[in-house]
């Protein structure tokens, strides 16, 4: 490295802090050290900004093709600075030392946005932030200051995995859509849910936007799209519209019907600039994740949906998918963001009570009448762990639950809470994946239905992907065996797999499909919050 690279990269690191806080004044800062040092220039070569320079603050003046924000790096103002100090003959010291060094701290700021993200996970309220690669932001701008391709660069210096780039392509093609105006301006919605066939004074801009997202084939100007068919009627919903509506139900995780209801009249009137800021809002968490070197599960929670990859590259071949049910909305029955280990495999599981449901939902009907722990094959047990003592039900004994003194659980069974596969992830949560006996609740587009825990639609399939190496040939048959045999067992994975429970409102998919979901919990609120305005 020549002498004058390595001081420029020196004097990036001692910018470093200011690359975690807001670039309200980009030259904040730095005129003190520019103007005091002799640092040798990295950006300007020969009176001039290098190639180089110039690519990195079109990169930053566009920062919004990656989910910034332009204004937070002062690429325009770097951009204005360079052509003044031309343009005026400008070559003092000074001057050229307090651009390079300006240059030098944006880029240091948006490498580590681009990196890691704009605030930490933990800020978010989200408990994702494990281990992961030391990232060398410094190392990362003498790449940019003397390298030849600038947006390889930066792709290096992103998060690796497939479905993020997925959905910063999404991004470039929702910015436009959400430049137009009046896309999503449909008339007001009058209390009956619309059919085929039901007059809609709005069909031609519900046509207009359906075509603009991709939901309805350009070419569906005649019903059925054949060269002999007559017009269609411009005030009507019509069967290419109802068609083009279930694909757009689908792809906001409504149910996929073609009829023209509340819900679906108020995802199609939802800004596209919110559209846009919920991929942004996603791209910055995705950037909080470490990399996949084991095969991981993936919980996105308001997607209601299980991703258990089979490689740890993220395509879709490669992943069992499956539904889920989450928590409510309510704050105490929320489902947690976090990260864990699966370690173990549960057949036939006990439920214990958490205390916070037997407080607040069973103490109740249990002093009204003891029969309803028999009838709902609930016992009290003294002592931790499934050999616990089985206390006898009376008065006392249920005083004694109340004081803490005792703990509720339910027996194995066909109609225990937990189904009869859990899968064991230690946390502070007391969080698991779990089968349910309530099958139907499947069927639900919207899914918040459990106390915190997360309920998987096939725990067969899961459970012999995740044990499939362990000791034991664990097989569909033996797996539904020891379901329905008459013990519980707790089988040991061979290894960890990592589970990350996360939360994204917006999903491009491989087929060019672009996902988005409901923000249940509002932590898509909180985290444009703590970005600021």
């Amino acid at each position: 490295m020549r002498p004058a690279l390595l001081l420029g990269c020196l004097l990036c690191s001692a910018l470093a802090d200011a690359a975690t806080e807001p670039l309200s004044r980009p030259q904040a800062g730095v005129a003190a050290v520019a103007t005091t040092s002799t640092t040798p220039l990295l950006w300007f070569q020969h009176g001039r900004a290098t190639a180089q320079a110039l690519s990195m603050i079109a990169e930053m003046r566009g920062a919004e093709r990656y989910g910034l924000r332009a204004r937070d790096y002062g690429g325009e103002a770097l951009a204005a600075q360079i052509t003044r100090a031309g343009a005026d003959g400008t070559h003092d010291a000074a001057t050229w030392q307090l651009l390079d060094a300006a240059i030098c701290a944006a880029a240091l700021r948006f490498v580590t946005h681009l990196h890691s993200g704009r605030v930490s996970a933990r800020r978010a309220g989200f408990d994702v932030e494990k281990p992961r690669p030391s990232f060398d932001a410094t190392a990362a701008v003498q790449r940019l200051a003397t390298g030849t391709d600038t947006l390889a660069t930066l792709q290096a210096v992103e998060p690796p995995f497939l479905h993020y780039r997925l959905l910063k392509d999404a991004l470039h093609h929702y910015q436009p859509l959400a430049a137009q105006t009046g896309l999503t301006d449909l008339p007001p919605f009058k209390l009956r849910s619309l059919r085929v066939g039901d007059h809609y004074e709005g069909a031609t801009a519900l046509r207009r936007l359906l075509s603009a997202l991709g939901d309805l084939d350009a070419r569906a100007g005649r019903e059925g799209g054949s060269s002999g068919a007559q017009p269609l009627d411009p005030l009507r919903l019509d069967a290419s519209l109802s068609t083009a509506l279930q694909k757009f139900q689908e792809r906001h995780g409504l149910h996929p019907d073609g009829i023209l209801g509340r819900s679906t009249y108020n995802a199609l009137t939802v800004p596209l600039t919110k559209r846009v800021q919920q991929i942004e809002l996603t791209l910055e968490r995705w950037r909080w994740l470490p990399p996949f070197t084991t095969p991981p599960i993936i919980v996105n929670i308001p997607q209601f949906r299980l991703f258990a990859f089979r490689t740890s590259d993220d395509h879709k071949a490669d992943i069992l998918q499956m539904p889920v049910i989450v928590g409510r909305i309510f704050p105490r029955n929320r489902t947690p963001v976090f990260m864990s280990e699966l370690r173990y495999v549960v057949f036939r599981p006990y439920w214990d009570v958490p205390p916070s449901i037997v407080q607040h939902e069973m103490l109740a009907p249990i002093r009204k009448s003891i029969g309803y722990l028999e009838r709902n094959n609930l016992e009290l047990v003294r002592g931790a762990g499934d050999d616990g003592a089985v206390i006898a039900p009376d008065e006392a004994s249920v005083e004694a639950l109340a004081r803490g003194e005792l703990r509720l659980r339910q027996r194995p069974g066909e109609g225990n809470a937990l189904g009869l596969i859990k899968f064991l992830m230690p946390n502070g949560y007391n969080v698991y994946l779990h089968s349910t006996p309530e099958q139907h609740l499947f069927n639900e587009a919207q899914r918040a239905f459990s106390h915190g825990c997360i309920r998987v639609a096939d725990p067969v399939a899961l459970a012999a992907q995740v044990l499939h190496d362990s000791a034991g040939a664990w097989t569909t048959q033996s797996i539904e065996a020891a379901m329905h045999g008459d013990s519980t067992q707790r089988i040991a994975l061979a290894r960890p797999i990592p589970v990350l429970v996360l939360y994204g409102t917006a999903l491009a998919r491989e087929d060019g499909q672009i996902m988005f979901f409901n923000d249940i919990y509002g932590h898509d609120r909180r985290l444009e919050r703590l970005l600021g305005p």
